[in-house]
């Protein structure tokens, strides 16, 4: 028996459990122990095929729980803790209590006796979380944070078994559906987002459908916007209006009775009153809880080794929620802006790491999807510094977002700009390889208009900073909006094309020249590094959508724009004030979708990637970038023979799809040669993934829309 301060790996602790009951050691068995440890079904079944009677695998990958039962009639159980802490130091579920009796608590294993009741309760309920995906859309997958977080907060109770599938990584609906049907799960949990609807519905279909339907919950940002819709179409299902790891636990607890419907928090449902049971058209919401009072925001990894296998990226959350609330953004599920502490990441760093370890071929980069990375109060920068290092000294760089008033802020003073200036500088040092931020539009009526909290002037000067400090960026913007006028549109279209915003880089010069300096047009256009600003924007020509719930929704409805719904996107269709942006509006997104997933695999293969050959992917994309600024040009000059008092759409839309045709032929013999330049320096697979996205691409003729954008860009 070993104890719990003893360090050894936790494959020698599995092999001792499984030998103490088996009567044989066989390392063998653990020879793959990392990737056991990461998947915790794939543990199970290792242990269940050289044990006798039953095993459970519990907890959550910092704190594996195996069981193994060695008498069925005396109820008697091996019990191990895999991470090594004592079984005394678990913070045991209530029911455990009487449950489960280790006869030396203080040691990492025990035997002792598991009640039926209790083992009933470490295995039901079955939830499976799906998350959904169109694989004609997005080619590369990213890392499932959103069922990989429920999964942890499943674990933690002790409570059920948890398995995960996701569309990206080659499972079809009848996939899911087949799981469902194989293992019958008590639980069904979808993550689905824009453009998912239609899978959502067919899924959500078959589960009505069975004999014995699961409970089931949805969540994620389409759902969010399509609450009382899916309501009515399934009275039955719950919605998860927040963060969702409070809402599974209570969804947990709920289907072993002990607690009610109405005290599941955050959720959205039909149901009577407190208390009682379903009442059909009776549409009630539990308040969620609020960001700052989870404190944990990570993963299980079960689904990170296949990621890398498919060439996907790795995702981790530092915060969540925003400090703003931009008008075309709802806010209601994602909360007020809450970080974690530095202190919490090193050893979900470590256990990530040891996934890459086996992926040698991806690049070393996490990409923290926090909508706003540094976050607000006195300590924000110290904080933000703090995580930064931390994750580098994990052995990693990484990719963040953030709002350009942590840059240049309008409330404060030279002193707080010298500051942050150093805090970006350093952030370089700190692995920073690149960071996002929500500039969204170059013109100060737009930016009102959008509460963007920020002016075209504090824009200008946050990017002209950004790039001195050699800071690597890209940058959302809206291009079209319904309620925009045509001197706006004008102005954006120069806004993108201003040569004084992206300086060169000045290692040279310290930060307080550099915030001096940005600020005088004669310092810009002397140190400026001669690219138009268009190039740093992430995605080209992108057109506001009226999303369900926002305040600039309620705007253009106010001003008559608004016409239907489009639950597949969790939108309301709009016209435009000027008829004539609206008809540009529409066919830009025709563009934008033709060239979406071809784009979407040159920014994929840019995160995976490193050196050379991600230089030569980021080259890429701006021939995507440069066809696209000049298809507004000529927009433009299309609109300028319309008159905004005389309609004729048809006659814009033919002039327009002549430009477009004409455009994307030109695009496609620049790209046949480019694609030939950047496969020449990928590896095979990546080679053969972009140069069949590109056929794929180069052989469509077709005008189509796809809904696949992404309002926060991120």
């Amino acid at each position: 028996m070993k104890s719990a301060t003893v360090k050894i790996d936790p494959a020698r602790r599995l092999e001792a459990i499984i030998s103490s009951v088996t009567g044989r050691a066989d390392p063998a068995l653990t020879e793959n122990s990392d990737s056991l440890m990461t998947d915790p079904n794939a543990l199970l079944r290792l242990i269940a095929s050289v044990v006798p009677y039953r095993a459970i695998v519990a907890g959550t990958l910092d704190r594996r729980l195996a069981l193994i039962e060695t008498d069925p009639v005396q109820q008697q159980w091996q019990i191990g803790e895999l991470s090594g802490s004592a079984l005394a130091e678990r913070d045991w579920p209530a029911w455990a209590h009487e449950g489960v009796n280790a006869h030396e608590p203080n040691s990492w294993m025990s035997l002792g006796t598991v009640s039926a009741g209790a083992v009933h309760r470490l295995t039901r309920p079955r939830v499976l979380l799906v998350a959904l995906y169109h694989p004609e859309y997005f080619p590369m997958p990213r890392f499932p944070l959103a069922i990989s977080d429920l999964a942890r907060a499943a674990r933690a109770m002790l409570t059920g078994q948890v398995r995960m599938v996701d569309m990206q990584l080659g499972v079809s609906l009848a996939g899911i559906t087949s799981e469902v049907e194989g293992w019958s799960p008590d639980i069904v949990g979808i993550s689905a987002t824009f453009g998912q609807h239609d899978l959502m519905e067919r899924l959500l279909d078959h589960l009505n459908g069975l004999p014995q339907a699961p409970m089931v919950i949805a969540g994620g940002s389409l759902t969010a916007r399509n609450e009382k819709l899916l309501l009515d179409r399934y009275p039955n299902l719950l919605i998860a209006r927040g963060a969702g790891e409070p809402t599974i636990q209570d969804v947990i607890g709920h289907w072993h009775g002990d607690l009610g419907i109405s005290d599941i928090r955050g959720i959205g449902y039909n149901g009577a009153a407190r208390g009682g049971g379903m009442a059909i058209g009776s549409f009630r919401r539990t308040a969620s809880v609020a960001n700052r009072l989870q404190t944990d925001i990570f993963p299980e990894l079960d689904l990170l080794p296949r990621t890398f296998q498919h060439r996907g990226v790795a995702q981790l959350e530092g915060s969540r929620g925003c400090t703003n609330f931009c008008s075309f953004c709802p806010r209601g599920h994602k909360g007020t802006w809450a970080g974690a502490l530095p202190r919490q990441l090193p050893w979900i760093l470590r256990e990530m790491r040891r996934v890459f370890d086996r992926h040698p071929e991806v690049s070393r980069t996490l990409y923290l999807v926090d909508e706003e990375f540094i976050g607000r109060g006195p300590d924000a920068a110290g904080r933000a510094l703090d995580m930064a290092r931390t994750v580098h000294e994990a052995g990693f760089r990484w990719e963040s977002s953030c709002r350009i008033d942590q840059v240049c802020s309008l409330d404060e003073d030279r002193r707080w700009h010298i500051e942050r200036a150093r805090m970006w500088r350093a952030m370089l040092g700190a692995g920073l390889r690149r960071c996002l931020f929500g500039v969204e539009s170059g013109v100060t009526s737009i930016l009102e208009r959008f509460n963007k909290e920020t002016t075209s002037e504090q824009n200008a000067t946050g990017i002209r900073t950004l790039s001195a400090l050699q800071v690597p960026t890209r940058f959302t913007y809206i291009t079209f909006d319904p309620l925009m006028s045509i001197g706006e549109l004008e102005a954006t279209y120069a806004f993108q094309g201003r040569t004084d915003l992206l300086m060169r880089p000045l290692p040279e010069m310290d930060v307080e020249q550099i915030v001096d300096g940005v600020r005088d047009d004669q310092f810009a256009a002397e140190h400026a590094a001669g690219e138009p600003f268009y190039r740093g924007i992430s995605y080209m020509l992108v057109s506001m959508e009226c999303l369900i719930g926002a305040a600039y929704t309620r705007a253009a409805q106010q001003a008559g724009l608004t016409r239907d719904e489009r639950p597949s996107m969790g939108r309301v269709d709009a016209e435009y004030a000027d008829w004539r942006i609206g008809v540009c509006a529409r066919h830009a997104q025709l563009w934008v979708d033709r060239n979406f997933a071809l784009d979407y695999t040159f920014k994929s293969l840019e995160k995976v990637l490193d050196g050379g050959q991600r230089d030569s992917v980021r080259q890429a994309r701006l021939v995507v970038k440069d066809a696209a600024y000049k298809l507004l040009g000529q927009m433009l000059s299309l609109i300028r023979t319309h008159d905004l008092e005389r309609p004729d759409p048809e006659a814009l839309e033919s002039g327009l799809v002549a430009v477009m045709d004409r455009r994307i032929e030109e695009l496609k013999a620049e790209m046949r040669l480019t694609i030939t330049a950047v496969t020449a320096n990928l590896s095979g697979q990546d080679a053969d993934r972009l140069t069949s996205e590109h056929r794929r691409w180069a052989d469509s003729d077709a005008w189509h829309s796809i809904n696949a954008s992404d309002p926060c860009g991120t």
